[in-house]
């Protein structure tokens, strides 16, 4: 039985929830109470050294990590389509993994911690410029194409998605960014969709 470590805030979390609703998997889900430290507890610990969600475990197997969960969903109880395994198409796809690890991260992301969760440690004007920045970049991208990499839904639509379409909490207006916006909605129309909360 598929177990998740969530939190229901989390976008991270939220992405992993995501794919497991889009490929139809049963799973049991366990709050864990990040407010009051669960997440440092020696028992969780014990899941993840990094004291982090999410957490996924298969059976005997754990996972750490929203992107390296993806990958194990897609490959383990999904098609090729949500992630090739020929060379190119798979590079094109794990590079979104890689960008929602570091720009979309230092972006959206911050900036959410920052206003939703009163983070005061993110620096809010980087992490506002870096915003525009990732969104532009994303816009143009989206330009010619429905989806991210190939020509339908991949993990790297799965993976980028949660905070992008989050930016309201963090005070982003995505109103600029007409193609993010049609992305988004199509993203909303797979079957099995489910909103972060």
């Amino acid at each position: 039985m598929i177990k998740l470590y969530d939190y229901q805030l989390s976008g991270n979390c939220y992405k992993v929830r995501l794919m497991l609703s889009l490929l139809g998997l049963e799973h049991e889900t366990v709050w864990v109470d990040l407010d009051n430290g669960e997440h440092k507890s020696p028992e969780f610990l014990e899941l993840n050294s990094f004291g982090q969600v999410p957490v996924l475990t298969d059976g005997d197997l754990v996972f750490q990590d929203a992107q390296a969960i993806l990958v194990y969903l897609a490959r383990r109880y999904g098609s090729e389509d949500w992630l090739p395994l020929e060379a190119e198409a798979m590079s094109r796809v794990m590079r979104w993994l890689s960008t929602t690890a570091g720009e979309i991260r230092q972006g959206p992301e911050f900036a959410r911690l920052y206003y939703k969760f009163n983070v005061k440690t993110v620096n809010i004007e980087v992490a506002t410029q870096k915003s525009a920045t990732i969104l532009t970049l994303l816009d143009n991208h989206l330009s010619d194409r429905a989806w991210l990499e190939l020509d339908h839904p991949t993990i790297a639509d799965i993976a980028c998605f949660p905070y992008v379409s989050l930016s309201p909490d963090a005070k982003i207006s995505l109103d600029a960014y007409p193609n993010v916006v049609s992305w988004m909605e199509r993203i909303k129309q797979l079957p099995g969709y489910i909103a972060i909360a």
